[in-house]
């Protein structure tokens, strides 16, 4: 029987936020408390109160990276960072990365020679700007990344930017959800059902799901609605477009809580998420899936490309608003390659359940 140890999420970031690497982090914590760890978060600026052994110890600023709005930290008190580490005595450290050298860095400068360092590499740089900075941080972290142990990448694209960038060889890991958390007996409605669930800034796509919506419209006659649930710094700009496009069969719920998010993905015929980029993986597809949407339709980029390459059909250009709208009205139109679509994602999305994702992940920490 494998020792009970007591391990260390580390993330620069808040976990106020519902993204995806905190989205990781909150998963494979829960999984590893469930296998009887002992499991803490140290982590950016953190305001939530119902998270067992949170420790927010760094002060944070929200700025622009990778074509999304993220909190980096302010240079964090090493005195306290030793003495958190005395009081805690981890046996794993696992790092998400890239890290800055303001917080985690000083944390794995800290972490005792008896704690194993686990990373998981998250990002692809979407611009030479990005890329930049990711060349700028594997120098300023060179002498911390000799402390890991192990490495892991959330996808092929991922795996490439920790080789080229950083130097180092990893262990492709992908993402994960709990298939049972996410499940959701399905959910019918009188019309087909379009929903779109994510932040609205501009890599994510909204406002080209939009204008595909209208060229459907246009060329085809259909009868269905729309979902488009998040917040974010365009939702007044893409409802005054949605307006101006005379999409009336558009409705703009806002912000979904997590626990409401099965039951709004089990109720679409087609889940689309047109993103152009700055995506290393696609956690938001597998929930999608998990959840039981009937077709789940990712933008072509190298993070959505690594969950639907095996279905192609399912991968759009964003930006080819008449290929979108044909892939829509295709998928409306025809029930059996809905199924055929619905079939797939069940079978696929079995290997990132946390059940056997945080299996992989354990091993390392042994």
């Amino acid at each position: 029987m494998n020792k009970k140890l007591k391990i260390g999420l580390l993330l620069d970031d808040t976990l106020d936020t519902p993204d995806g690497v905190q989205q990781y982090v909150l998963c494979l914590g829960a999984w590893l408390t469930n296998q009887g760890h002992e499991v803490h978060y140290l982590v950016g600026a953190s305001k939530r109160d119902d998270i067992k052994h949170l420790h927010s110890i760094a002060n944070n600023i929200r700025v622009r990276f990778n074509k999304n709005r993220l909190s980096i930290p302010l240079p964090t008190s090493r005195s306290a960072i030793r003495n958190l580490l005395e009081e805690l005595q981890l046996d794993v450290l696992h790092v998400q990365m890239p890290y800055s050298p303001l917080f985690a860095g000083r944390v794995i400068e800290a972490a005792p020679a008896s704690v194993k360092i686990v990373g998981t590499f998250h990002i692809v740089p979407d611009s030479w700007i990005q890329k930049a900075g990711s060349y700028a941080l594997a120098y300023f972290n060179r002498k911390t990344i000799k402390k890991f142990h192990h490495i892991i990448s959330d996808s092929t694209a991922a795996q490439k930017t920790a080789l080229d960038v950083f130097r180092m060889q990893s262990t492709i890991i992908p993402c994960t959800v709990s298939l049972k958390a996410m499940h959701h007996e399905p959910v019918y409605r009188k019309k087909l059902h379009v929903v779109f669930l994510g932040r609205l800034v501009e890599r994510k796509g909204c406002g080209y799901l939009l204008e595909a919506l209208a060229k459907l419209n246009e060329r085809y006659s259909a009868s269905y609605n729309v979902t488009i649930a998040g917040k974010g710094p365009l939702e007044a700009e893409l409802k005054q477009k949605a307006r101006k496009l005379n999409l009336k069969n558009v409705e703009f719920v806002g912000f979904v809580q997590e626990k409401d998010k099965p039951a709004l993905l089990a109720s679409a015929d087609i889940a689309v998420f047109p993103s152009t980029g700055g995506e290393s993986f696609g956690i938001v597809l597998i929930e999608a899936m998990a959840a039981g949407a009937r077709v789940v339709l990712g933008g072509n980029n190298v993070g959505y490309t690594t969950v639907l390459s095996e279905h192609p059909d399912l991968l759009i250009d964003p930006r080819d608003a008449t290929a979108f709208a044909n892939r829509l009205h295709y998928y409306m139109e025809h029930k059996e390659a809905r199924d055929a679509a619905y079939d797939w994602a069940q079978h696929s999305v079995r290997q990132y359940d946390i059940e056997v994702v945080g299996r992989n992940i354990e091993r390392l920490y042994h």
